[in-house]
């Protein structure tokens, strides 16, 4: 519809942002965050890893978590930043919660929940866009591309 609007009707205002509750954690002196629906549990990193035959590099390996065996990937490397050294009592692993798979991201550390609401969109690859949090800048990422390029680490397997 051209020109102006017949008086009396009224444009509806945009729908306002929806905030999602998101687990913000730091890689190195980055904040990101993925969608607390995706995250089934934080645990403390294993060592030694598993090695795992022909795997990319960030790759560190599986761990055994109750039984049920967790393959763990570097998720610094995975977003382009310099690998985390894994020393004793350092790090955490984000489990992500799949259908038959377990992953496990290695990250910096937990810093915790919050609603956050995307206010600078990115394109459609592992980054969703930037968000405020009550820290400053926090960079969400998207699940499912996450995933997959997790698992093509693996070799498609």
């Amino acid at each position: 519809m051209d020109g102006p609007l017949p008086q009396g009707e009224a444009t509806a205002p945009p729908p306002a942002p929806q905030s999602e509750r998101q687990v913000v954690f730091r890689i190195g002196g980055e904040r990101y965050a993925l969608p607390l629906s995706a995250v089934r549990e934080v645990v403390p990193p294993h060592p030694p890893f598993a090695r795992v035959p022909r795997a990319g590099g960030a790759v560190r390996g599986v761990m055994n978590l109750r039984g049920r065996v967790v393959a763990v990937v570097d998720l610094a490397e995975l977003v382009g930043l310099p690998p985390q050294p894994l020393a004793a009592g350092q790090g955490q692993v984000l489990i992500l919660d799949r259908e038959k798979r377990a992953l496990g991201l290695l990250i910096g550390l937990v810093l915790g929940v919050e609603p956050l609401v995307l206010s600078e969109a990115a394109g459609d690859g592992l980054v969703a866009g930037v968000a405020t949090g009550r820290a400053g800048a926090v960079t969400l990422l998207r699940v499912e591309p996450l995933a997959a390029a997790a698992t093509a680490l693996f070799g498609g397997g």
